[in-house]
């Protein structure tokens, strides 16, 4: 697998950019110029990237293209569409989004985004952006949220099957579904699930941690890689089994120093599973 950050971390070029990844033992990265920015920009990090050797594994979109005002709504899933051809241009793995929320914050957890409208409406969503964009190069993709569809495996494949287009794909975020004490306490399990449902499928992955509180009811937190308690190398290992190019991202840190600080926890727990370039 190809370790890698969601940061781009301090730098004053594109080609300090990918020589610092590089450095830091990262062959994988998000991409971190916009498709709106000048082409000159997004050609230096492009060409940057090509150099050393390192897979752009994501585009990120991060905007509500389910938005309930139709101006607002529009304007996202113009930047979705904008930002999938930007991969498929740079040969990306996939472009990442989330489904999108029925409510005033983007990616929020509201009653209405479990209704049979907001299933019809993402699968909606989703067929018109790529028809859109129309690309052969790489891959949408919906992050899994334990608040907006698709919260599990077996829900991802159904809404595969329900969009219906080659260019839909997984994003691999298995932290965003431990949102039950089941998947908490049977982790292995659950990763093996999400490997035999979704396998070939999955074209980029997150890694975190989660830790339980011993509190009621029920409260899962999302910290740093080797501050929780799940099986990050069990999950990392059948990543890798799918796909052994699969990039596994670091994210949801504030500074570099986080970044630097559980970059290198994850080099030292992922011993021997992550490619050197």
């Amino acid at each position: 697998m190809r370790l890698g950050t969601s940061s781009p971390l301090q730098h004053g070029s594109a080609e300090e950019w990918a020589q610092k990844q590089v450095a830091l033992g990262c062959a994988a990265v998000v991409f971190p110029v916009q498709s709106g920015e000048p082409e000159q920009k997004i050609l230096a990090y492009k060409e940057a990237a090509d150099r050393a050797g390192l897979l752009i594994a994501e585009v990120g979109i991060w905007r509500n293209a389910l938005a309930t005002d139709p101006a607002e709504r529009k304007a996202n899933l113009d930047y979705c569409v904008e930002q999938l051809r930007l991969a498929d241009f740079l040969g990306a793995r996939c472009a990442v989004n989330v489904a999108g929320a029925f409510g005033p914050v983007w990616d929020a957890g509201y009653r209405e985004n479990y209704s049979e409208e907001a299933w019809k409406q993402t699968v909606s969503m989703v067929r018109e952006i790529i028809d859109k964009a129309d690309v052969k190069n790489t891959y949408f993709t919906l992050e899994p949220m334990p608040w907006m569809f698709p919260t599990g495996p077996a829900e991802y494949i159904k809404l595969l099957d329900a969009v219906e287009r080659d260019r839909f794909a997984v994003h691999m975020d298995i932290i965003n579904m431990i949102s039950s004490a089941e998947r908490y306490f049977h982790p292995e399990e659950f990763v093996d699930e999400c490997a035999e449902l979704l396998g070939s499928r999955i074209r980029s992955c997150h890694i975190k941690d989660v830790h339980l509180e011993s509190r009621y009811t029920l409260h899962l937190n999302e910290c740093g890689p080797g501050d929780g308690e799940f099986p990050l190398r069990y999950y990392v290992t059948r990543m890798h089994e799918i796909d052994p190019e699969m990039p596994v991202i670091l994210e949801h840190l504030t500074t570099d120093e986080e970044y630097l600080k559980y970059l290198g926890y994850l080099k030292e727990e992922l011993n021997g599973l992550y490619k050197i370039i």
